[in-house]
């Protein structure tokens, strides 16, 4: 195949997916799988930490805010490692730092060990999600980017799953250490496989321009298309995005929508980190052993993914507004539900279903409501900032579970859920939308 100029991604469009993206996709999702396991591992063995070390739920919060902080950081630090030295390398060392460092949990001897070590995990798990939909989406065709992307999210929740699972059946057995040693031990087997495996972007080598790196990007692409690819073929870079300033997000235009979104994306990562860390200690507090409580984690999971589905393919023809309303005062009913409840542990359960959609699913509606409010030029901006100051309310939500399950008990805990998902519910209607977005504008705001 000769070809004297080459658009890696018009190429990409034109044929049928091959065995090298399927691969790709693939390591993305058991990459993000463990990501996971490894993020959540601390909610279903909180209460059993806290049991051996003698700790109350103030002094656990130390190791939520831990590892919610150094998630924000590494999303952060290793977005730009794989901006600049390559994807590959970005998700190998999110690996390597999730995973020795989760094993590493497994024989901490003290409180302030296991504070340090959940930091360092964090930096590892915050930075894998942003390298791993880059990479996905560079393997990438357009008409399967939206799907593609939405898998690999899904991996996050999918690993939570298990997590829940293996230590509802197995924590009484392998105690909560036993949960560290998988979470840790697995990565690093499969950093193995990605090292053998996962190749480079073949976009981002072609975009360096480097003799080596096109050369590299040269024998990636002849791998798609089953045929040699002469060497004396040069790549059509796409000009980098313009990057919005975030002044332009102030504009007359843009200003009280910015300033809503920003409000709507602090207040729900509030109320989900708050949930989501703090249910299995929550639900052990109301009167359920141990390895029960978990399955919480299970079941809000599962309803996440149950509802995320069809959300990604109904979001980009209804109105976005109106489903998150929608959404907020169905969390806003569960949390009242969950603090009026009094073990009924069937309705509690099917409470915690609900609130896969109500508090958790406007995970997936807030891509939807950035893509429809900015213009092009101003949706990356408009998503960094927002999801920074999301980062900023999963800290605050896992130190206010903490305090308030303290002061208040369950039922005050409950109660003060509610009131970011309220505030959240009211800066919606401030929103103005421009339009409906299209699926590749939602993927490309990943």
């Amino acid at each position: 195949m000769r070809n004297s100029r080459l658009d890696i991604r018009q190429l990409l469009d034109e044929r049928p997916v091959s065995g090298l993206q399927l691969r790709v996709f693939s390591l993305c999702f058991l990459v993000a799988l463990l990501d996971g396991f490894d993020t959540q591992a601390i909610a279903y063995t909180g209460p059993a930490i806290a049991k051996a070390f003698g700790m109350s739920p103030g002094d656990m919060t130390y190791i939520f805010i831990s590892g919610t902080l150094g998630m924000a950081l590494g999303a952060m630090g290793l977005g730009m490692i794989g901006d600049r030295i390559g994807r590959r390398i970005a998700i190998v060392g999110s690996i390597v730092l999730f995973g020795a460092f989760s094993l590493a949990i497994a024989f901490a001897q003290s409180p302030a060990q296991i504070v340090a070590l959940r930091f360092l995990t964090g930096l590892g798990m915050g930075g894998a999600t942003p390298v791993l939909l880059a990479m996905a989406a560079e393997y990438s065709p357009s008409r399967l980017r939206g799907a593609v992307l939405t898998g690999v999210l899904l991996g996050l929740p999918a690993g939570a799953m298990v997590g829940g699972v293996l230590a509802a059946g197995w924590m009484p057995v392998i105690g909560w250490q036993g949960i560290y040693i998988v979470g840790g031990a697995i990565p690093l087997v499969v950093l193995l496989i990605c090292l053998a495996f996962l190749p480079e972007s073949a976009q981002f080598l072609a975009s360096r321009g480097r003799p080596n790196d096109v050369a590299r990007a040269r024998g990636l692409v002849a791998r798609i298309v089953g045929k040699p690819i002469a060497d004396d073929t040069t790549f059509i870079v796409p000009p980098a995005a313009g990057k919005g300033s975030v002044s332009a997000l102030f504009t007359p235009e843009y200003r009280t929508s910015t300033i809503a979104i920003w409000a709507i994306y602090l207040f729900n990562w509030i109320a989900w980190f708050m949930f989501l860390l703090w249910l299995p200690t929550v639900l052990t507090s109301m009167g359920l052993d141990q390895p029960t409580a978990a399955l919480g984690t299970v079941i809000v999971n599962a309803a996440f993914i149950i509802f995320a589905i069809p959300l990604s393919i109904f979001l980009p023809r209804i109105d976005v507004r109106r489903t998150l309303t929608v959404m907020f005062m169905i969390g806003i009913a569960v949390c009242v539900g969950l603090a009026l409840v009094d073990s009924n542990w069937t309705l509690i359960f099917a409470l915690v279903a609900a609130a896969g959609f109500g508090i958790g699913g406007q995970q997936i509606a807030l891509n939807y409501l950035i893509s429809s409010t900015y213009p092009t030029e101003l949706r990356a901006t408009g998503t960094g900032w927002a999801i920074g100051i999301g980062r900023t309310g999963a800290i605050v939500g896992s130190a206010a579970g903490g305090w308030l399950l303290q002061t208040s008990g369950t039922s005050g805990y409950f109660v003060g859920l509610a009131v970011p998902l309220i505030i959240a519910a009211g800066a919606v209607v401030l929103v103005r939308t421009r339009r409906q977005p299209s699926v590749e504008a939602v993927a490309g705001a990943h």
